[in-house]
């Protein structure tokens, strides 16, 4: 590993035991963000990331949701949104999440840390975003 992997790892750590249950994106965030973290961009159903950094980029390979070959699921925006709701409200684990939004089509998702935004998008150019309030960290 290298010094900015080393970085991402003990960011995600850090965020994800200040993370709560219900509403922690925003908390996950921002942990990452203060890091310098500026974005990271997801690809469905691939579980690729990468994460954008003031250092360089990560790339993190999670376990694909679907192999072989398979339709992309039509977007829809009424079931990306009740998986977002979904999740905000502590209801899915993560891995639950990138399930709902491959169903709800979504192939690729940013998320822009400096921003406080996502865009989520389908296969033919659809896009939906998603901002998210500014949060303060506590560090002591």
């Amino acid at each position: 590993m290298t010094s900015i992997t080393d970085k991402l790892l003990e960011t995600q750590k850090k965020a994800i035991s200040l993370r709560p249950k219900v509403g922690g994106f925003p908390i996950f965030a921002e942990v990452l963000r203060q890091a310098g973290i500026k974005m990271n961009r997801w690809f469905l159903p691939s579980c690729q990331s990468i994460y954008i950094m003031e250092e360089g980029s990560v790339l993190q390979q999670g376990n694909p949701i679907v192999t072989g070959t398979h339709e992309i699921p039509k977007f829809n925006k009424d079931n990306l949104i009740l998986a977002l709701r979904t999740d905000q409200a502590g209801d899915s684990t993560f891995p639950e999440f990138l399930v709902s939004v491959w169903k709800a089509g979504v192939i690729s998702y940013d998320a822009d840390f400096n921003g406080r935004k996502v865009i989520y998008y389908g296969v033919n150019g659809e896009k939906y975003l998603e901002e998210y309030q500014t949060v303060e960290i506590d560090h002591s």
